[in-house]
């Protein structure tokens, strides 16, 4: 006997439009981020467009300095910030959607965290899901902002 899984329908690409950022960082294209994260249509259009403000907010929030320095320094958005270009895209804006993206699945792995859909408790498993979206966030965040991502030093 073999299992048949039929995968939840995507949301058509009119109920998902980007979401707007503010006028210095790049619009979050909905549907190239749930390819991306690969959640298909297991989170609701809704559901995905709140977990990507808040991922916004926080990005933004923890860049706020940095953002103000940039445009005292003349620049308007971050693709006009000097970076290495990779793939015709600036490595700044690559790290910035890989941190909204990155705090957006932390954000709803914490959400679905007690139970996967067949009743199974696998509450270990999201956690550290979750904790290494949070680490990833924490390493782009740092990238951005020309920081180092981790200091250690001897006591």
């Amino acid at each position: 006997m073999s299992t048949v899984v039929i995968p939840a329908p995507r949301p058509a690409a009119d109920a998902e439009p980007p979401v707007k950022n503010t006028f210095f960082w790049p619009d979050i294209d909905l549907q190239q981020l749930r390819e991306t994260l690969r959640f298909e249509g297991t989170i609701s259009a809704q559901r995905l467009r709140l977990a990507v403000k808040t991922a916004i907010s926080e990005v933004n929030a923890e860049l706020y300095d940095w953002r103000a320095e940039r445009m005292a320094a003349g620049f308007k958005t971050l693709t006009d910030v000097p970076a290495e270009i990779f793939d015709s895209e600036s490595e700044k804006v690559t790290h910035y959607l890989n941190a909204v993206g990155a705090i957006t699945a932390a954000t709803i792995a914490e959400r679905y965290r007690s139970y996967d859909a067949a009743g199974s408790n696998k509450t270990g498993e999201m956690e550290s899901s979750a904790d290494e979206y949070w680490r990833d966030a924490r390493f782009s965040i740092s990238r951005i902002a020309e920081r180092h991502g981790c200091i250690v030093s001897l006591l």
